[in-house]
């Protein structure tokens, strides 16, 4: 089961964030940091799933934005990795050529709705 979604920039700067699990809003903030700081500091070179606390890390990296899913113990992590890969793909088709604008953009309207 998914437990949140982060788009996050290079800078660490969350763009978007989901959660489908409650998590107080303090500790979204601590959770937040160290997801990214995990995320951000592994090199190109190193696996993109990652054990932390009581669930795993699925991220890619695309240009400047990092996608990472949280999961529980019991998801297959090659279909989340896929899914985070056709989600890009159909952000990609919507704006045409999708950037870090094109999401925070996007975002601030839906929170407009």
């Amino acid at each position: 089961m998914i437990k949140f979604f982060l788009m996050v920039n290079k800078q660490g700067q969350t763009r978007l964030s989901r959660y489908y699990e409650h998590v107080e809003i303090n500790k979204r903030t601590m959770l937040e940091a160290e997801v990214i700081k995990n995320c951000l500091s592994r090199s190109k070179d190193e696996c993109s799933f990652v054990e932390y606390k009581d669930f795993k890390l699925v991220y890619r990296q695309y240009a400047a934005l990092f996608i990472v899913v949280g999961i529980d113990q019991t998801e297959n992590e090659m279909a989340v990795y896929e899914l985070i890969h056709n989600f890009v793909e159909v952000l990609d088709k919507y704006f045409s050529r999708v950037s870090e604008l094109d999401v925070s953009f996007s975002v601030s309207e839906i929170h407009l709705l």
